[in-house]
C-alpha cells in the first residue's frame, strides 16, 4: 500500500469535521429563519416572505416600549457584567491563591447555577424577592441575573489563573513592589483576556435571560426577552422577528468576541 502523502487530508478528519458542520447547520438554521422574517412586507409570520420591508426594524425603534424594553435589558445586562466579573474575578483569585479545603464545596455552591434548571431556581428567588420587595427593581434584576452570570467569570478566570506563572509574582515582591502594584502590572494584564471573555459571557447571559426575567417582572421594569415573551402572546406582527434578529446577532457577536479572547489566551499559554 502506497503510503498517504502529507498534504492529503486525513478523511476521518475530513469527515468529522462534515459531521460538525451538518450538526450546526442543523441547530442553527431553525434560529436564522427569524431573519428573513423581520424583512417581511406583511404583518405575517409567513416564510418565506414575499416582499421585502424595514418597517418591523423601524417600528420597534420608533416605539417606546421596545425602547424602554431594550434599554433595560441593556442597563442590566452591563450592571451585571460589571458585578458578576468584580465578584467572579475575586473569587477565582482567592481560591487560587489560597488552598483550602472549602475551596471545593465553596466552588460547587458557585457554580451550582449552572446545573440547577432555572424554572427551579426562578421560583425560589421569586419567593425571597417577595419577601425583600425585590421585584421588579432594577436592584432585583442584577442581582438575580448576577446568580447565574457568576459561574461563567469564575470558570474563564479560573482557567486563566491556572497557566498562570505565580514566579512571576515572586519576582515583582523582590524588585519591591507591592499586592497592589504587582497585581495590576502583573497580574492583572496576563488574566485579563479571561476576565474579559468571562464579562461578555455574562452580559450575553443577563441580555438573553427571560425565565427568571419572567418571575421578578413588573409593569414598570420589563427586559427585552419579557417584552417578546408577551409580545408573542398578543400581537401576531413580525415586530418581535426584529427583536429577536438583534437578540441573535448580539448574541453572536459577544459569543464569538468571548471565543477570540480564549483563543487567544490559550495561545499565549
Amino acid at each position: 500500500m502506497r503510503p498517504r502523502p502529507d498534504w492529503a487530508p486525513d478523511p476521518a478528519r475530513v469527515l468529522l469535521w462534515c459531521l460538525g458542520a451538518l450538526v450546526a447547520i442543523w441547530l442553527v438554521a431553525p434560529s436564522l429563519v427569524v431573519i428573513p422574517l423581520s424583512f417581511t412586507d406583511k404583518p405575517s409570520f409567513a416564510f418565506p416572505p414575499s416582499g421585502w420591508s424595514t418597517q418591523w426594524y423601524e417600528r420597534f425603534f420608533t416605539d417606546r416600549s421596545w425602547r424602554r424594553a431594550l434599554f433595560s435589558s441593556l442597563q442590566v445586562g452591563l450592571l451585571v457584567a460589571l458585578l458578576a466579573t468584580a465578584v467572579g474575578t475575586a473569587a477565582a483569585l482567592g481560591m487560587a491563591r489560597h488552598q483550602h479545603r472549602a475551596n471545593a464545596p465553596i466552588r460547587g455552591w458557585l457554580i451550582a447555577p449552572l446545573i440547577i434548571p432555572v424554572i427551579v431556581l426562578a421560583v425560589g428567588v421569586y419567593a425571597l424577592f417577595l419577601r425583600w420587595h425585590l421585584t421588579g427593581t432594577l436592584a432585583g434584576f442584577v442581582g438575580a441575573h448576577t446568580v447565574l452570570a457568576l459561574p461563567l467569570v469564575l470558570i474563564a478566570v479560573s482557567n486563566s489563573l491556572r497557566q498562570f506563572d505565580r514566579q512571576l509574582e515572586d519576582a515583582s515582591a523582590v524588585c519591591g513592589a507591592g499586592r497592589w502594584t504587582t497585581f495590576r502590572h502583573v497580574t492583572l494584564p496576563v488574566i485579563a483576556p479571561g476576565i474579559g471573555s468571562g464579562a461578555l459571557f455574562a452580559f450575553a447571559t443577563s441580555f438573553d435571560e427571560v425565565v427568571l426575567s419572567l418571575f421578578i417582572q413588573s409593569p414598570y421594569l420589563q427586559t427585552l426577552p419579557v417584552k417578546m415573551y408577551g409580545s408573542v402572546t398578543r400581537d401576531t406582527d413580525p415586530t418581535i422577528a426584529a427583536a429577536s434578529s438583534l437578540i441573535l446577532v448580539v448574541t453572536t457577536v459577544i459569543t464569538v468576541a468571548g471565543g477570540i479572547l480564549t483563543t487567544r489566551r490559550s495561545h499565549a499559554g
